[in-house]
This record gives structure tokens, sequence and C-alpha cells, in this order.
């Protein structure tokens, strides 16, 4: 069972063994950036959760939103998976060291692979749903008006967002997917590799159609 000493907004942040090695590993990995991003992606998806009246499990919500941009970092990037990917594969090995069911490492593991990946997630078991729905808040701003003016102010006095927060999560992305554009066919990073790399080449998914080695 997670206990917690630390909270945020009136949302406990876990504090078990499991999600203070967790933190460290993410604080010791990730920029300052993509570490406050992260943690406040658990608590808008965790505020969000209870504004739905869903029934999470709160330390799987923090695993999957502590690791959801992992993939971005040179230590844990492969050189053909996308990002979120390597993420979800990196969180999948950290859980092997702790007691947690399959079905919940599986539900982690999609919630990472899925953040990018709008209209589904939110069909998903609640981790998976609401770590998309705390990244939407964060980077999009989706549902800003649901939280009060209060939550999101504490939150973001906790883990500040930045003067340059969008451009900062901007370059991150590209990061992550500069060195393997391939991986960004069929998602919502192709838009960013199309702002910040002149040489980006856009795949047409109606034209691999059209041109595929099949006659008709």
């Amino acid at each position: 069972m997670s206990k917690s000493s630390e909270v945020v907004a009136g949302v406990a942040i876990p504090d078990s063994a499991m999600a203070k090695a967790a933190t460290d590993l993410v604080r010791e990995t990730e920029t300052d950036l993509l570490y406050h991003h992260s943690r406040r992606v658990f608590l808008f998806g965790a505020l969000s959760g209870e504004r739905k009246g869903l029934k999470y499990d709160a330390e799987l919500l923090y695993i999957g939103a502590m690791f959801h941009d992992m993939g971005i970092m040179d230590k844990y990037a492969s050189d053909t998976e996308r990002f979120e990917v390597d993420g979800a594969n990196a969180a999948r090995d950290f859980l092997k060291s702790y007691e947690v069911s399959e079905r919940d490492v599986d539900d982690v593991w999609d919630s990472i692979a899925l953040h990018t990946t709008p209209g589904i997630p939110q069909h998903k078991r609640p981790t998976v749903a609401l770590v998309t729905a705390g990244v939407e808040m964060d980077v999009l701003g989706i549902g800003y008006n649901e939280f009060s003016d209060s939550q999101r102010e504490e939150v973001c006095a906790c883990h500040p967002r930045g003067l340059k927060f969008k451009h900062g999560i901007l370059s991150s992305f590209c990061l992550g997917t500069i060195r393997k554009p391939e991986t960004t066919f069929g998602n919502v990073k192709a838009d960013v590799l199309a702002k910040m790399d002149p040489t980006y080449q856009r795949k047409d998914f109606a034209e691999l159609i059209l041109n595929s080695p099949w006659e008709s």
C-alpha cells in the first residue's frame, strides 16, 4: 500500500519505496524541465481522475507519469522505436524489481506508449487514461478550465513551468525524434519535426497506399 508525506493541491504523492526509486531515477536521468513536467502530469492526471470519479492506483499512475518521457533521454533511447515505446520499456524493466502484476505492468506500459496517440487512451483503464489526461492538460491545456485556479497555481508553484516551457517541451520532443524521424509516422511528433527540422519530410499515408507494390 502506498503512503505519502507530500500533498499538492489535495493530491497525495506516493512515497513508497517503489515511488521513491522512480523519483530518484527520473531526477538523476531527465532534465529539470522534464522532471517537473512529469510530476505535473501525475498531479493533473490524479485531479482529473478524482473529478471524474475514477478508481485509480496512485502508484501506477505515478510510475506512468514519471517514465512517460524517459525515452527521450539517450540512456533509454533505442535506434528505431518511438520514444514513447522506449519509455514504456524502461518502466516495464523498472517494475520487474517490484511485486507488480502483469496486468498492472501492461497498463503502465500502455499509459506511456499511447500518451501521444489521441482518441484511444480515454477508453482504456484509469492508469492509461489519466496519464494522457495529465499530459494533455500540461502540454496542450486540454481541460484547463476544469481545474480551479488554486489547483493550477499550487501544482505549478511546486513544479514550475518556467517562462519558456512551451518552447522547451517542443525542443525535448524534437530531441526524442530527430535522429529517427521515421518514428513520427502516424503520431503527433510529425508536427514537431515539421516545425523544427527543415530537413524533415513528412510521410503521406494516402501516398503510401497509392504507391504500394499492389497492382490495385
